[in-house]
């Protein structure tokens, strides 16, 4: 293997916008992996943690992208806050020489926002509409100061992280707006970037086993398949690594304008890619559910 196929993002400069943990942090460290430069962003720091209050923080994923092979600067930064998301891309733009690759839209937070029991008519008000705020809002902000840095280098790839790439509604109301939301953004953004040769693409992992979820179930990552005691599912989670290792495998195509506008899915990529877990497996989601629920209903999705 040459140092390019081992390195194919080389000389690329990333800013991964919600960068801390799960799905942020596993798409920052396979960037670094493939030799990006990478600017990791999110409000939980070493100064201090965010709302969420979790141990996570921007420097330890940068650490992390470091040893992966790449550079990674941490930069603490509320994606809701314009003046703060201009002065990193001005930063970005002076350090790196006006360049910037890759744009990856993770931020979330929304996890203690989301109501999963009530409908929409009985849910808080504000609550639901901060979550939209957090969710969507930071995505609209990053992409309006950072696509200009791609759109005159005429060449780049947005990523927005969602969940799921179908129109099925997903469970609470404002949830499934937000997710559905930043499927949106991709097929706009990639129709306003396409004369400009920046791509812009949708993505979606299966059961991700963020560090929320492993503490959820009560193991680590080196014991994850304990939890399938607990839900058979898990056994068929994929790690954030491939999540990662599928974003780098876009930003590493040559022909990643085939794909603007679409929404994709770690399931269907591996197929194309190649690229495998952590552990070596290539987990398909997707096909696990179906085999189950077909099992469950019968192949018309009769109940059996």
């Amino acid at each position: 293997m040459t140092n390019a196929q081992a390195r194919p993002l080389a000389g690329k400069v990333a800013l991964v916008a919600g960068g801390t943990r799960g799905g942020g942090r596993g798409i920052a460290v396979e960037l670094g992996a493939a030799g990006a430069t990478v600017y990791v962003t999110g409000r939980s720091s070493a100064a201090g943690r965010s709302e969420m209050d979790r141990a996570e923080t921007v420097e330890e994923t940068a650490e992390r992208v470091a040893r992966a092979g790449g550079v990674g600067i941490p930069v603490r930064t509320d994606h809701s806050r314009p003046e703060e998301v201009r002065a990193l891309v001005d930063r970005i733009a002076s350090e790196q020489d006006g360049r910037l690759d890759i744009l990856v839209n993770c931020v979330w937070g929304g996890d203690p926002l989301t109501d999963w029991e009530h409908p929409l008519w009985e849910q808080d008000l504000d609550t639901g509409l901060r979550l939209l705020r957090q969710a969507v809002e930071t995505h609209v902000i990053t992409s309006r100061y950072a696509l200009p840095l791609m759109v005159a280098r005429r060449g780049g790839l947005v990523v927005e992280v969602t969940d799921g790439n179908t129109a099925r509604y997903r469970g609470s109301f404002f949830y499934d707006l937000a997710k559905s939301a930043v499927i949106r953004l991709a097929v706009a953004q990639a129709a306003e970037l396409k004369p400009y040769g920046v791509a812009a693409v949708a993505i979606t992992p299966g059961f991700l086993r963020s560090e929320a979820v492993l503490d959820h179930f009560g193991v680590t990552e080196d014991t994850w398949r304990d939890g399938a005691a607990k839900d058979p599912n898990f056994a068929h989670s994929e790690s954030p690594a491939y999540l990662g290792r599928a974003v780098a495998a876009l930003a590493a195509d040559p022909d990643i304008m085939r794909k603007t506008g679409r929404a994709l899915a770690t399931w269907g990529l591996y197929k194309e890619y190649g690229f495998t877990d952590a552990d070596g497996t290539q987990p398909d989601f997707a096909a696990y559910w179906a085999a189950a629920l077909e099992a469950e209903h019968g192949p018309l999705g009769e109940p059996l």
